[in-house]
């Protein structure tokens, strides 16, 4: 499993996602870029599993922040946002929640989504 590491604050927009430990976490990359794109994810979640390198593909060719949440690990934030299935994407963009699609996506359609955000 990844470990979080600290990151320069001004460029948190990695070519990779970041796991987020709790929702301040998530409020501070959700406001330091544009487009945030959330995957809350579940290790034993087949279809996230799935998921995962296209959630790294995304996070290395467009311009959204990609930050990883593990539900397990962080219920409360799960709950926060009302997530009752994995994997949920949550896109945010100006430091708005703008859309919200659960299940498994293809890059394209989550690449379209994040683009029409973006800029």
């Amino acid at each position: 499993m990844a470990t979080d590491t600290v990151s320069d604050a001004g460029n948190v927009s990695a070519d990779e996602p970041r796991y987020v430990g709790d929702e301040a976490e998530l409020d501070d990359i959700v406001a330091e870029n544009d487009v945030v794109l959330a995957d809350f994810y579940a290790d034993w979640c087949g279809p996230c599993q799935m998921l995962e390198p296209v959630v790294e593909n995304l996070a290395a060719d467009t311009e959204a922040a990609v930050a990883k949440v593990d539900v397990d690990a962080n219920q409360q934030l799960a709950t926060a946002y009302g997530v009752r299935g994995v994997p949920t994407l949550v896109l945010f963009a100006g430091g708005e929640q703008v859309e919200e699609v659960v299940g498994l996506q293809s890059e394209d359609e989550l690449r379209s989504l994040i683009e029409a955000y973006a800029e």
